[in-house]
């Protein structure tokens, strides 16, 4: 298969998306929750980032924030030097449609359209033209050829992630967010998705930014950054699983066990 190279906003700008001094609070002042504590990052262009950390360490909020999906308490996020954070909504409806894809634990596909259809249908809606020659090298990266016609529910779970997968990467946006993305599949389809994930990066320039649970995911990555009480507590250049294991194994609490690793993962 040729490889095509996505459409880069700033090609000369290793950083595709960064946060700086970023807090998110909830709740008010008498029982206020800080689910990100003064976090600056920077996420670089052509890799794949993975977020761990505990439940309610502030992983998802940050990528919330990041994709504005969520808005911060203070600080700034950019994605392609475009300050998301003051954007109002048609600013950030925009912003979403061209430079920033989404893949979703719950795959979010329309149950009355086809693959092909949901595949296209952010295009459909932007009223953007499709590039066929495109559309069919995705189809067969993530070997949904035989499959075009099928609703989900014709599908499995794999299938429809991946359906989902190949939605966010039509319009080869600047970055993808992807929200435990191998959340509801099983070890051979998680697998399937995630070897995907990983070829978007390394032949076609894609940046990723996905959080997970699931330390056998995260090792799938260039980076692994794990947060804590709102705060980034490692930052892992292409870790190893036993690695990825061996942080988490330092949080262990004794009378409950492992600190929110994913018992199936453990044992793979």
């Amino acid at each position: 298969m040729s490889k095509q190279a996505r459409t880069v906003t700033n090609p000369d700008d290793p950083v595709v998306a960064r946060a700086v001094d970023l807090v998110k609070t909830y709740g008010d002042t008498d029982s206020q929750v800080t689910a990100l504590n003064h976090v600056s990052v920077e996420f670089q262009r052509g890799e794949l980032t993975a977020i761990m950390g505990p439940s309610g360490s502030g992983k998802s909020t940050l990528m919330h924030c990041m994709a504005g999906l969520d808005v911060p308490t203070s600080g700034q996020v950019f994605v392609e030097d475009l300050e998301v954070s003051s954007m109002k909504q048609k600013q950030l409806t925009q912003l979403r449609r061209k430079e920033i894809g989404f893949i979703f634990q719950s795959f979010n596909l329309v149950p009355t359209l086809t693959a092909e259809e949901n595949i296209l249908l952010p295009l459909q809606i932007a009223h953007r033209p499709v590039d066929r020659d495109w559309f069919r090298k995705v189809v067969g990266v993530v070997g949904l050829e035989n499959r075009l016609d099928h609703r989900p529910s014709q599908l499995s779970g794999g299938q429809q992630q991946r359906v989902a997968c190949a939605r966010a990467m039509m319009e080869r946006p600047s970055v993808i967010f992807a929200d435990e993305p191998t959340g509801n599949l099983d070890s051979r389809s998680s697998r399937e998705v995630l070897g995907f994930l990983r070829q978007c990066v390394q032949d076609y320039g894609q940046s990723i930014v996905m959080v997970t649970h699931d330390p056998r995911a995260a090792s799938f990555a260039d980076r692994v950054l794990v947060l804590s009480d709102g705060s980034i507590t490692q930052d892992m250049d292409h870790p190893t699983y036993d690695d990825i294991l061996a942080v988490f194994a330092e949080h262990d609490d004794p009378d409950n066990g492992p600190v929110d690793v994913e018992p199936a993962a453990r044992e793979a």
